[in-house]
């Protein structure tokens, strides 16, 4: 018995350092789930995400955008997202990014469609700003719309007013009523 030991003792030794290992991953995976995977998840409102970044790149409809969030809840079935203290930032193909940032939101993948709220400000590559209280993004028709207050501001005009409406397809927007505009003197050259 004592030449066997002497002879298989490496392997012995590893077995027991494996028995070991094996152990401490099991514990450890074990305590890891009980913790904050279901602690996220909670009967009957989904599963709840703090601080997040979220990327989407879409090769099919030449868009990358990513989502910074303090908090997001999905719906149990998944088909509804809310969001809370959110930075959103989209690349298209061929056209400058936009930013927006603003106090919370909602995503509908049913219907695509994402209501933003809260003193929202939006900033695009090509030097235009946006400041409005609601956007309404109807994803599906390629609209963006608000009844709210809108203030645009660009390298060459500002224009304020009440209400928008973006044809995201056309690259067309207008404000609805009590519409100011200034234009630069610097753009009539």
């Amino acid at each position: 018995m004592r030449v066997f030991l002497k002879k298989q003792w490496p392997l012995i030794a590893l077995g027991g350092l494996l028995v070991l290992v094996s152990f401490y991953l099991i514990r450890s995976g074990k305590q890891m789930i009980e913790g904050p995977i279901l602690d996220a998840i909670v009967k009957g409102e989904g599963l709840k995400l703090k601080d997040i970044h979220y990327t989407h790149n879409d090769p099919d409809k030449a868009m990358k955008w990513s989502l910074d969030a303090q908090e997001v809840s999905f719906s149990e079935d998944n088909s509804f997202i809310l969001f809370r203290e959110f930075r959103l930032k989209l690349e298209p193909e061929n056209r400058p990014w936009f930013k927006l940032k603003g106090k919370k939101g909602d995503y509908s993948r049913k219907s695509g469609t994402i209501n933003l709220w809260g003193d929202l400000e939006g900033c695009s590559g090509n030097g235009y700003r946006l400041f409005t209280e609601h956007i309404i993004i109807n994803e599906k028709k390629g609209h963006v719309k608000t009844d709210e207050p809108v203030r645009i501001f660009g390298p060459f005009f500002s224009i304020e007013g009440h209400g928008l409406f973006v044809d995201l397809e056309k690259e067309r927007f207008k404000i609805l009523s009590d519409v100011t505009t200034i234009v630069k003197e610097n753009s009539l050259i």
